[in-house]
């Protein structure tokens, strides 16, 4: 008895104190800043507890966050009962000195006060607000502490107000109404409808362009969206209107499981405006519509585009939210429109069309088949010989051709067939594979005429040429080529930047011909070039058979000072070039049975055209004979000095006469 009447006395105590604690002035003083402290650690502010008084059925709160930021609730309520019924007022007269605690940039300011009644199992609140300049109304309910139903309307709310609120810049304005009727906002068992407009809205062009470079005219626009909730449904209906874009968009919504039944619409008069939320940085006009039908496992989104004045039209399949499918068909899209489209210079014009079927669009396995047909293709010369600098205006340049294309695991194996006025381009297999970016390609290419080539090769050139030979880029760069041409093959292998190539039995008047230098020698030619593309330097050499001059002016004044015919010589013999950009330095012999032709540090720029030669020349053991050829390649001046061997002639006919006069006198 006497450990019951303690442990009674020790409750009894305890349930005083407790009572002088939480219920009396005296205690109040003691708890007060203890929450304060609770409260400071918790906001990250010296926020201060003005008022706390609590007693048995009542309590007032003034708790101030800054001088201009006071939270105040008052009311009474009921330990029996449990039911409580509190007004409070929120005065957050300076948004901005809260960032300690919201740990995000606000501005301005926001007001509400109302009401909260009930008890531990049902509570309604009713409040108004002037939130970004409105006029608003709310009503919430919540069971078991959990919100059951919400009723909202919120009336000329100002959009630059609420940007300014949350941190955000000015990029519009507009007046936004909502009204939300919510009876029932249980998980699966919603029931409400929501009706959001928006008027008189207006894009601020200022801070588009100073944020985004984008330049937009002056831009309205309005929007308005109806959705009813019903169970895990949501049908609705959405619409945004502007002289920039339209966007519409209904049907049926599932959240959870998901699934979607609806139709959608976009009229983009000017895609930069959206660069803020695609971060495409894009341009131009594009209409697309289509539907989206299915749930998690399978869904299926069909769409219609105009991109770039196109008619396409695609079929895309979902597994589990991810592509697994793809079919397009492409007709007529415009190359022009479609490089305005992503900010490219206008290289061409072109129509292409295009049928796609990927069955697999996993990267490692990807599986299709693709063919594009380029139709109409014309260069624009006039810009691309001032972009890339050409010296000679590059020709009016037409083409078409078709790609066809098979993906198989990832491995995309390519056909083309391309011609233009300028080359025509056949690949019967081009082989890339994704994992590693390799390729390997034969090909076949077609210049009915090389002088139309005359903007790149910066000379002219007669003929054309036929070559095929096979590319392959892995690490290294390999290409060959091999062509019949000028009465000969050509052979050639590029590793990436080192060149070689193999020259047999060349006539030489038809490389003379082709390029056009004068035609002087007639003779069969082999020849190797080792050359690098990177430095422009190179070595050539080449040996030349049953060679037989031209007529030509070196030898027809070499035939009248030195009365040496050497036309009805045949001569064999090499030649060596050191190759250093435009600049070449050449060495050649030639013999006959009875003559030889030569020349040391010949200089020849094939940029300018200009030679400048010194070559020696003897014939039947004769002095020396030497012909200069300086200026143009095509037309030099020629020199002869045959000074030597005029006086070897004049000194055998003073013999001569000498030994005449000795046998008459003797």
């Amino acid at each position: 008895m006497k450990f019951l009447k303690y442990f009674t006395g020790l409750i009894i105590v305890l349930l005083i104190a407790v009572y002088v604690l939480a219920f009396t002035s005296f205690g109040n003083g003691i708890v007060s800043p203890i929450l304060e402290k609770k409260i400071q650690e918790q906001t990250h502010m010296d926020a201060k507890l003005q008022t706390f008084q609590l007693s048995m059925s009542d309590f007032k709160i003034v708790l101030v966050l800054t001088s201009k930021n006071i939270i105040t609730a008052q009311g009474t309520y009921s330990l029996f009962s449990q039911n409580f019924q509190v007004a409070y007022d929120i005065a957050l007269k300076n948004l901005s000195a809260l960032e300690p605690l919201t740990q995000t940039p606000l501005s301005g300011a926001l007001l509400t006060h109302g009401d909260v009644k009930g008890d531990m199992h049902f509570v309604t609140i009713d409040g108004v607000s002037d939130i970004a300049k409105s006029d608003t109304n709310y009503h919430v309910e919540l069971t078991e502490f959990n919100p059951s139903s919400i009723i909202a309307k919120v009336n000329h709310l100002d959009l630059q107000t609420l940007l300014a609120m949350v941190g955000q810049k000015r990029y519009a304005s507009a007046i936004v109404n909502l009204d939300a009727n919510f009876k029932n906002i249980t998980p699966h068992k919603l029931d409400g409808n929501v009706v959001l407009t928006t008027s008189k809205g207006v894009l601020n062009s200022k801070v588009l362009k100073h944020d985004f470079n984008i330049t937009v005219p002056t831009t309205r626009f309005a929007m308005n969206l109806d959705a009813k909730l019903k169970g895990d449904d949501v049908t609705y209906k959405y619409f945004l209107q502007s002289n920039l874009a339209k966007i519409s968009s209904s049907g049926t919504l599932t959240p959870q499981p998901l699934k979607v039944d609806l139709f959608y619409g976009v009229d983009v008069k000017e895609l930069a405006l959206l660069k803020p939320i695609s971060g495409a940085d894009i341009r131009g006009s594009v209409k697309l519509s289509g539907t989206v039908k299915g749930d998690k496992k399978q869904m299926n989104i069909d769409a219609v585009s105009n991109i770039a004045s196109s008619y396409t039209k695609a079929h895309i399949t979902l597994q589990e939210l991810q592509p697994s499918m793809v079919v397009a068909k492409v007709k007529h899209l415009k190359v022009q429109k479609l490089l305005y489209m992503v900010k490219q210079p206008h290289y061409t014009d072109a129509d292409i069309d295009v049928e796609a079927k990927l069955t697999n669009l996993d990267p490692k396995n990807l599986q299709g088949h693709i063919i594009t047909h380029i139709l109409k293709g014309k260069l624009d010369s006039a810009y691309l010989t001032k972009a890339y600098k050409f010296k000679h205006p590059m020709p009016v340049t037409r083409y078409n051709g078709v790609i066809n294309t098979t993906i198989e695991k990832s491995v995309v194996t390519s056909q083309v067939d391309f011609n233009s006025n300028l080359v025509d381009l056949d690949i019967a297999q081009a082989r890339f594979v994704i994992a590693d970016s390799s390729l390997a390609s034969d090909y076949k290419v077609n210049v009915p005429s090389l002088d139309r080539l005359y903007f790149v090769s910066d000379r002219h050139l007669r003929g054309g040429i036929v070559a095929h030979g096979d590319v392959k880029k892995a690490k290294d760069l390999d290409l060959t080529l091999l062509s019949k041409i000028a009465g000969g093959k050509l052979d050639v292998k590029l590793h990436n930047d080192d060149l070689k190539a193999n020259l047999a039995n060349m006539d030489t008047l038809k490389v003379l011909n082709i390029l056009i230098y004068p035609e002087v020698f007639d003779a069969k030619v082999d020849a190797d070039v080792k050359y690098n593309l990177a430095s422009s330097k190179g070595v050539a050499t080449a040996n030349l058979k049953e060679g037989k001059f031209t007529k030509n002016v070196a030898l027809d004044l070499t035939k009248q000072y030195a009365k040496i015919d050497l036309y009805k010589q045949h001569f064999n013999g090499d030649a060596k070039a050191d190759i250093a950009k435009e600049n070449i330095v050449a060495q050649l012999n030639l013999k006959s049975n009875t003559s030889s032709i030569s020349t040391q540090n010949t200089r020849i720029n094939t940029k300018a055209q200009t030679i400048d030669s010194k070559i020696k020349i003897i014939a039947n053991n004769n002095p020396a004979i030497y012909v200069t050829l300086r200026g143009n390649v095509s037309q030099p001046k020629v020199a002869v000095d045959a000074s030597s061997i005029i006086k070897h002639e004049a000194k055998k006919a003073i013999n001569k006469e000498v030994n005449k006069l000795f046998k008459k006198l003797f």
